[in-house]
């Protein structure tokens, strides 16, 4: 078994291979285990880890097809999720539905621009947001793209920070039923559009925890031939 990697006596400075770009670990023969970051070198694809007994890959199993398959379905329900009702709101005077636009609306139309702002930007912007990136993401992964590799990466960083805000729509819906049913004035429910919407929620941070990060610096043919045989 291949003895575990000797740690840089000058962390600081890059290894490189040849005059070009910054070695890779898998340029040089070096191989993380998932499980609990063991660092081999030299082990084969598939291996078993000397410390734990996980299987060794260089980049996660099946990243691409499986990052595409969650987003092309947290697209989909994306749509009902901002066109069917997320709120039901029974009183005396009837019923209303609203949507999440209809809410951004109400709250700005009365007076509320801040909730509204809030609203707008957490459960309509952060969504879209968040597909379009990762859609760039796979894209230029999957064609391994030298295009604004630094960037690609920093923008990964930023969609892991801003994905903890986009239940918010949730946590109001849930606040408004406790709080009009405590004091009795309505009963407000949770529509469809709810659903829709954590599904779109729950399929995009799949989708990003499935993309392998470091697919965005693999250029090189050895890269590529490692990424074929995993994805």
């Amino acid at each position: 078994m291949a003895a575990l990697a000797a740690h840089a006596a000058t962390p600081h400075l890059p290894v490189r291979a040849g005059e070009g770009e910054p070695a890779t670990a898998a340029q040089q023969g070096l191989i993380e285990c998932h499980r609990c970051s063991a660092v081999w070198q030299d082990a084969p694809e598939g291996a078993a880890c000397g410390r734990c007994g996980a299987r060794l890959h260089r980049r996660k199993r099946q990243s691409i097809a499986l990052t595409w398959a969650l987003l092309v379905a947290a697209a989909i329900m994306y749509l009902p999720a901002n066109l069917l009702p997320v709120m039901i709101t029974r009183s005396l005077f009837g019923t209303q539905q609203d949507t999440i636009l209809s809410g951004v609306i109400f709250f700005w139309v009365s007076g509320s621009y801040g909730l509204a702002a809030l609203i707008f930007t957490a459960s309509f912007l952060v969504p879209l947001f968040k597909l379009s990136a990762l859609f760039v993401l796979v894209a230029m992964a999957q064609r391994h793209s030298p295009w604004r590799r630094r960037e690609r990466a920093r923008l990964y960083q930023l969609l892991e920070i801003i994905g903890r805000w986009s239940m918010l729509d949730v946590f109001v819906v849930a606040l408004l039923s406790g709080l009009v049913r405590m004091q009795g004035l309505a009963e407000i429910t949770a529509g469809v559009g709810i659903a829709a919407f954590g599904a779109v929620v729950v399929l995009t941070m799949l989708a990003s925890l499935s993309f392998d990060p470091r697919l965005t610096w693999d250029t090189d043919t050895h890269a590529m031939q490692d990424d074929k045989t995993t994805t």
